[in-house]
């Protein structure tokens, strides 16, 4: 608690009214990548609470969409809709698909993560389904000139997750932004340019 609590990316969220931490992370690899265009069609996989939602809404402006879906509940961020409910449920991809309305995406972004339960090789293999979920959404939603950004966590499946990407889209990527905890194994790929 007290690392977090004094951590400088949970301050200076605070100060900027950032929703979490995250927001930097996503800022930082738009920076470097230009992931969010001017009225583009985004979709935010685990949401919540909003740090990348706020952040893709200012960088898309009033003509783009974000679509945002979490398991828990939102606050409410202008410029952005938001659907609650669990994306391992078919009604709950349907009410996603419906709010898209026929709309190629332009951008998918996932920092989805399991309640963790402390077996590693358990949560490890909860995060790459996850991971597996959000790419299987990609290719069917994804323009074709489309980028996926998506949190994994170095372990067991990541290469073979590393290789479904690879095989996906003709440019992938490691991103580690600064706002990642050192210790965290978390990374984020991100896949260019549907094959």
């Amino acid at each position: 608690m007290r690392e977090h609590v004094n951590d400088p990316y949970v301050q200076l969220a605070k100060k900027e009214g950032w929703r979490s931490r995250a927001a930097f992370k996503l800022t930082e690899m738009d920076d470097k990548d230009k992931l969010l265009r001017r009225g583009e069609v985004v979709v935010d996989l685990g949401a919540t609470p909003g740090g990348w939602s706020q952040v893709a809404a200012k960088r898309v402006g009033d003509g783009g969409m974000v679509l945002a879906l979490d398991l828990l509940e939102m606050e409410p961020i202008h410029g952005v809709e938001f659907i609650q409910g669990d994306f391992r449920e078919d009604d709950v991809l349907a009410r996603l698909e419906e709010k898209l309305n026929g709309r190629s995406v332009g951008l998918v972004m996932s920092d989805m993560a399991p309640n963790m339960s402390g077996v590693p090789l358990v949560d490890q293999a909860r995060i790459m389904h996850l991971a597996e979920l959000g790419l299987e959404f990609s290719k069917a939603h994804l323009k074709p000139e489309g980028a996926f950004l998506v949190k994994v966590f170095q372990g067991t499946d990541y290469e073979s997750f590393l290789r479904s990407m690879r095989e996906t889209f003709r440019a992938v990527a490691v991103r580690k932004p600064d706002a990642s905890r050192d210790r965290s194994a978390e990374l984020y790929l991100l896949g260019r340019i549907l094959r």
